[in-house]
């Protein structure tokens, strides 16, 4: 089928549940699976990192060590792949109705990136497209949907139509996402609101990562740092915005 040739661009997942791998399975990873698997079928290049096995110390800063903290592995482990990463997907669980609290490390550290920029003086995370997977037990998805994807896009990535999916089972203790149940079946395996979801997404993601990668990003016409500091300001109907 034309346009569904996405050979060539890269995609990272970064799984900020709070279990490590030694903790046992993670229901957010199961859901995130099923995207990986979609884009992988496409080839799509996709890599995959579980936050809670790494030692990412919180700041915005790109390299913590140079502000006092012993270790972080976000500079030599995760900013390497971000930055390759055509697509980058956050998947969190749910606690308290919020995303968990790594979500918000892993979002604070791409912000420790903003002061940077890509060869047409851009932010540097212009030209790559953004979505996020969320799972639990209480209500939630839509609210860790909006804060991920907001946070996404003011750094500068591209948030596609619908790129966002979700899974949450009955309000309080119960099955989680993938659970086996007592006929057999897998807790959400069934649930074609998140099917339906989690499909739109990544192909959304897909065909905009393409469109921007083929057009050799977003154009720099009006968004360029360098020329802004410099005064040329761009045509403006304003002339205080010149």
């Amino acid at each position: 089928m034309p346009g569904t040739d996405f050979k060539g661009l890269k995609a990272l997942f970064i799984n900020c549940t709070l279990k490590t791998s030694a903790q046992g399975i993670s229901h957010t990873e199961t859901l995130m699976q099923d995207s990986m698997a979609i884009m992988e079928a496409n080839g799509v290049e996709v890599s995959y990192l579980r936050a809670a096995d790494y030692r990412i110390a919180f700041g915005v800063y790109p390299d913590m060590r140079d502000y006092g903290a012993e270790t972080d592995e976000w500079p030599d482990i995760f900013w390497p792949q971000v930055k390759a990463a055509n697509i980058l997907v956050i998947g969190t669980p749910l606690w308290l109705g919020e995303e968990s609290s790594i979500c918000r490390v892993i979002i604070e550290r791409l912000y420790a990136h903003s002061g940077q920029r890509n060869d047409k003086g851009q932010y540097i995370f212009y030209g790559r497209t953004g979505g996020c997977i969320v799972t639990g037990n209480e209500d939630g998805v839509k609210h860790a949907a909006m804060t991920c994807q907001y946070a996404m896009a003011h750094v500068g990535y591209t948030v596609p139509p619908q790129a966002d999916c979700g899974w949450i089972g009955e309000a309080g203790p119960g099955p989680s996402y993938g659970d086996e149940l007592d006929d057999g079946s897998r807790a959400g395996f069934d649930n074609d609101f998140t099917k339906r979801n989690l499909t739109f997404m990544t192909w959304n993601l897909m065909h905009i990562a393409k469109m921007l990668a083929d057009a050799g990003g977003i154009p720099a016409q009006g968004n360029s740092v360098p020329e802004w500091n410099e005064g040329r300001r761009f045509d403006h109907p304003n002339p205080e915005y010149r």
